[in-house]
C-alpha cells in the first residue's frame, strides 16, 4: 500500500479542472493540447490549455488522464499550478514543482509528476508550432527501454533534472527498467556518463568482493515477476512441451514462486525433479540463488 499525503487523496477523490477545452468562438484565445504516455504502459494524461493570444496567459487549464492516484492527483496539481501563468513562465515548472504542491509522492511514482511536466511542454510545443527537439527531443536517440519505448535522450534529462544516480531511481521517474530489466546494465552506464558530464554524485558500491566494486540492485516485484515469466516462457516452457508437459506461473510471494504444472507433466511421478532441475535451478542461475519453486493444486 503505497503512503499518499493528504494532498494526493484529497485531489485523488476530488480531482480539480478535470475534463476537456473545447475550441470556441471566443476572440483572442486558442486551446493547445499536449498528450502524453500509452493506456498500454499504466498511464496517459491529455492536457489541455486555454490561452489568450496577445498575452500568451494560460486563462483555463484542464486534463484527462488514465492512471492511478498519483498520475490523477499529480495531473490535477498541473493544471492548478499553470493557470494565470505564461506560456514561458509554464515552461519553467518542472515535476518537482509538481511533487512540492502535493507534498511529495511516493519514490516509485514519481513518473506521474514527470508525466505532467512532458505534457505541459507537449502543449505549449504544440501551440507555438514547434518540435519538441527544442527541449531535448525525447523521442530521438536509442531505444534503451523496449518494454516502455523509452529512449537514451530522455533517460538523460531526467538524469540531470533530478540528481538521479541509481537505476532504481531512473526507473522510479520514467519506468525505465521495470519491465523485463534487461536494460538496467545500460542505464547505470547512462547514468555513469552523466555523472561524469556533469559532476552528480556518483553512487557509493553496495559491495566489494576481492577489491572490486559491485553495486548489487534488488529487482523491484514487477520487475521479478516480468524475468521469472520470461524465463519460464523462453527457457522453460519450450523443453517441458516437447515431452507434452506445460507450465503455468501462478503466483510470486518474494522468493517463492508458485506454478501449476500441467499436462504430462501435471501428473508424472517425476515432477518434483521437473520443479527443482527444470524449474528451480534455471530461474536461480538467472535470478536468484534464494528462489524456491512450489507447485500448487489447480483450482478446477
Amino acid at each position: 500500500m503505497w503512503e499518499y499525503t493528504d494532498k494526493v487523496l484529497e485531489l485523488f477523490y476530488n480531482p480539480k479542472n478535470q475534463g476537456e477545452i473545447e475550441e470556441t468562438a471566443e476572440q483572442n484565445v486558442k486551446v493547445a493540447t499536449g498528450e502524453v504516455g500509452s493506456i498500454a504502459c499504466g498511464d496517459a494524461l491529455r492536457l489541455h490549455l486555454k490561452v489568450q493570444v496577445d498575452t500568451d496567459k494560460i486563462l483555463d487549464a484542464r486534463f484527462q488522464t488514465f492512471g492511478c492516484t498519483s498520475a490523477i492527483a499529480s495531473s490535477s496539481a498541473l493544471t492548478e499550478l499553470v493557470k494565470g501563468l505564461t506560456l514561458d513562465e509554464a515552461l519553467e515548472v518542472t515535476n518537482k514543482d509538481i511533487a512540492n504542491y502535493l507534498g511529495g509522492l511516493p519514490e516509485a511514482k514519481m513518473h506521474c509528476s514527470v508525466m505532467g511536466q512532458e505534457a505541459l511542454e507537449a502543449a505549449i510545443f504544440n501551440y507555438r508550432g514547434i518540435e519538441r527537439e527544442v527541449h531535448d527531443d525525447d523521442d530521438e536517440g536509442a531505444l534503451i527501454c523496449t518494454c516502455f519505448g523509452i529512449s537514451d535522450t530522455k533517460i538523460r534529462r531526467v538524469i540531470r533534472e533530478n540528481s538521479l544516480i541509481t537505476a532504481e531511481e531512473v526507473t522510479n521517474y520514467v519506468k525505465a527498467g521495470g519491465g523485463c530489466g534487461s536494460c538496467l546494465a545500460t542505464i547505470d552506464d547512462i547514468i555513469k556518463e552523466v555523472q561524469r558530464e556533469s559532476a552528480l554524485p556518483i553512487a557509493a558500491p553496495a559491495s566489494n568482493k576481492g577489491g572490486v566494486a559491485t553495486e548489487i540492485r534488488p529487482l523491484t516485484t514487477v520487475q521479478k515477476i516480468a524475468l521469472i515469466q520470461k524465463v519460464l516462457d523462453e527457457e522453460v516452457r519450450p523443453v517441458l512441451l516437447a515431452d507434452g508437459g506445460d507450465v503455468e506461473l501462478y503466483d510470486v510471494e518474494g522468493d517463492r514462486v508458485k506454478v501449476l504444472l500441467q499436462g504430462a507433466c501435471g501428473s508424472c511421478s517425476s515432477s518434483t525433479a521437473t520443479l527443482k532441475i527444470a524449474i528451480e535451478a534455471r530461474l536461480r542461475d538467472r535470478i536468484s540463488q534464494s528462489i524456491v519453486v512450489e507447485a500448487v493444486e489447480p483450482l478446477f
